[in-house]
């Protein structure tokens, strides 16, 4: 009896991770590395690969992956050692998941990579909108449209379309960062907010010239599931 038990017993781990392998979706995007930035998979319910592509320059399409324990974790495609791993709320059944790269030390051969998870619904990542998240380790203000706001380090929020703009759509965005007991100029533009885009915003200091820089990416929001 127990000759009988023992395959099902050392097969039980697979077949409940496979059980408990909640769908995802997600749209992926790096950030912060100078080179190329890494190819990763993660594994499906059923245990094969899903290639995860990863852009610096612009956010990809939705691909479903696969959550554990409310995990998922990414190998690098080139010899499948672990990457990183996001953790995805229980609530949280699509995410934007942004690769960041975090240098581990001047003696580092490779850097690490963190992973910030985004709620990709309306209430994190307005449509007509613009989601801000600080990289930098000082804080920082800004002022997007009619918008004032202010995060500390590690910190991200999402606002509303501006409503003051001009003819063209277009709102003032200006960012600032704070430098001992002064607020400096990071960046003034202007941006054009309409409908059915919006933007991410990034606030972090270029490693190469140690200044603080702002990535602005623009999206379109996915489309909204249909009524039941």
């Amino acid at each position: 009896m127990r000759l009988l038990l023992l395959p099902f017993l050392l097969l039980f781990p697979t077949l409940l991770s496979a059980q408990d392998a909640r769908p995802v979706q997600c749209r992926f995007l790096s950030f912060g590395d100078s080179k190329a930035p890494p190819s990763v998979v993660s594994a499906s319910g059923k245990g094969a690969e899903i290639n995860c592509p990863l852009s610096s320059s612009q956010i990809s399409q939705k691909i479903t992956c696969f959550a554990v324990g409310n995990k998922i974790s990414f190998l690098s495609s080139a010899d499948k050692k672990p990457l990183a791993t996001a953790t995805i709320p229980a609530e949280v059944g699509t995410a934007l998941l942004v690769f960041i790269r975090v240098p581990e030390g001047p003696e580092a051969i490779a850097p690490a990579w963190k992973i910030l998870v985004i709620d990709d619904t309306a209430k994190n990542f307005p449509d007509g909108g613009a989601f801000i998240a600080n990289f930098c380790s000082q804080d920082i203000r800004f002022t997007i449209g009619e918008h004032k706001g202010m995060l500390h380090s590690g910190g991200f929020h999402g606002y509303a379309k501006p409503e003051q703009v001009d003819t063209f759509n277009m709102a003032p965005v200006v960012f600032e960062i704070q430098q001992a007991d002064k607020w400096r100029i990071a960046n003034e533009s202007a941006l054009r907010f309409l409908s059915g885009m919006r933007y991410l915003i990034f606030a972090y200091v270029d490693p190469a010239s140690g200044r603080p820089r702002i990535n602005t990416y623009q999206d379109l929001p996915p489309p909204a599931p249909p009524a039941k």
